[in-house]
C-alpha cells in the first residue's frame, strides 16, 4: 500500500502515524521527496480500513499496489536510491553516482592481483573485483584460492584504497565476508534464486550486495530476488545485468539484454549496473557493450582486467587487458559527462 502524505505536515504526526501502521505489524517505509512524502508499508495490509486511512487530515491519498515486488519498488520510493559503503566513506553507486568496477576474474596471486588494482585505479576505476571463490561448470576448473585469495584482495584494497567487490558462493562463508569488511558482496548468476542465502544477506549484514540476475532469469525475477534481501533488513541492493543464456551459443556466450537497464529504471529506484564481460564471453565486443549500457542509463559497469588474458586461469577470452580498459575508462567518463549535461 502506498499513502501520500500532505505538504508541510510535521514529521511528528508522520511518525505518531507510522507508529500506529507498525503496531498492525506491518512494515513502514519512509521516503521524503522534494514535492512529496511517501509511506509504503508491506505486510498484510487487509487489517486497515482504507476508508479510514483516507479520511485523515494528513494523509494526501492511498492505494493499493498489486506488484508482486514492495520494498525495491520505485512507487514506495520515487527517487533514485543512492547505494554507499557500509563504512559511509569512500565511492556511492546511484543516483548519479557512476560505479566502474574493474579487476579479473579470479584472484590467481599477490603479484598478479595488485599489479591489475594499481593499473585499474591509474586508469579510473572506483572499485576493484576478483574472485576469490569460483563457481565452474566443470569441477576440473580452477575453483579460485578460496580465503586467501580474500586476504590478497584486502591487501590490494590496502596497497590502492580501491573498495573490493568479490563473490559469495556459500552461507558458511558469510561470517568470513563479515568479519573480513568486504566492501560489496556479489551474488552470482547461479545463486539469484538461493532465497536461504538472500534472506540472511538481509538479516546478518548492511554491506552493498551485487545481485547477478540469473542465467535465464527474468526481470520479475530478478526484483522478487532483491526482495528477499530487502525485506529481511538490508536495503543496500544493486543489480546487475549481466546477459541471459538465448539460442545464440556460435558467436557470443550469452544474450545481452540492454532493454532490461531503462525497463528496471521506471520498475524500481535501485541503482542497476551491466556486465558486458559474462554477457559477450568476448574481449573484442566489450568496450562496445560498455558503452552502450552507458548510453542506456545503467549506473556502472562491471569488467573483466587481466594482465595476461591468454593465460588467465578463469574467462581470460573476455578479459580486456589493462591498456584496453584505460582506454574503455576515457571512453566511459566521456560519454557519462556528455549524457549528464
Amino acid at each position: 500500500m502506498i499513502v501520500v502524505i500532505r505538504p508541510d505536515v510535521s514529521q511528528e504526526k508522520i511518525d505518531h502515524l507510522i507508529k500506529w501502521l507498525s503496531d498492525k505489524e506491518l512494515i513502514v517505509r519512509e521516503f521524503h521527496g522534494e514535492k512529496q512524502n511517501v509511506l509504503g508499508l508491506i505486510g498484510n495490509t487487509k487489517c486497515i480500513d482504507m476508508d479510514m486511512l483516507k479520511s485523515l487530515d494528513i494523509v494526501e491519498s492511498a492505494s493499493d499496489m498489486n506488484d508482486t515486488f514492495k520494498a525495491s519498488n520505485r512507487k514506495m520510493h520515487p527517487a533514485d536510491s543512492i547505494v554507499n559503503l557500509e563504512s559511509g566513506t569512500g565511492p556511492k553507486i546511484g543516483g548519479g553516482n557512476f560505479a566502474l568496477i574493474a579487476g579479473p576474474c579470479s584472484v590467481e596471486s599477490r603479484e598478479q592481483l595488485t599489479g591489475i588494482a594499481k593499473d585499474v585505479k591509474v586508469a579510473g576505476a572506483n572499485f576493484l573485483r576478483g574472485g576469490a571463490f569460483k563457481p565452474r561448470t566443470s569441477p576440473y576448473d580452477f575453483q579460485g584460492m578460496g580465503s586467501a585469495g580474500l586476504e590478497i584482495l584486502l591487501e590490494a584494497r590496502e596497497a590502492t584504497g580501491l573498495p573490493i567487490v568479490t563473490e559469495l558462493m556459500y552461507l558458511h562463508n558469510l561470517d568470513e565476508f563479515i568479519e573480513k569488511k568486504i566492501d560489496v558482496i556479489q551474488i552470482g548468476a547461479r545463486n539469484t534464486q538461493n532465497y536461504d542465502l538472500l534472506k540472511e544477506l538481509g538479516r546478518s549484514t548492511k554491506a552493498p550486495i551485487l545481485l547477478k540476475r540469473g542465467l535465464a532469469g527474468t526481470l520479475k525475477e530478478l526484483l522478487m530476488s532483491a526482495e528477499y534481501i530487502m525485506a529481511n533488513g538490508n536495503e543496500n541492493v544493486i543489480l546487475c545485468e549481466r546477459g541471459i543464456r538465448t539460442y545464440e551459443q556460435d558467436y557470443a556466450r550469452n544474450t545481452l539484454d540492454l532493454s532490461a537497464v531503462p525497463i528496471l529504471k521506471k520498475l524500481t529506484h535501485l541503482p542497476i549496473i551491466v556486465d558486458p564481460s559474462h554477457a559477450t564471453g568476448r574481449s573484442d565486443i566489450v568496450p562496445s557493450m560498455a558503452l552502450a549500457a552507458v548510453a542506456a542509463g545503467a549506473d556502472g559497469i562491471i569488467v573483466e582486467v587481466h594482465n595476461d588474458p591468454k593465460n588467465a586461469l578463469c574467462d581470460g577470452a573476455q578479459s580486456l587487458t589493462p591498456k584496453e580498459f584505460a582506454k574503455l575508462s576515457k571512453k566511459i567518463t566521456k560519454l557519462h559527462k556528455a549524457l549528464e549535461e
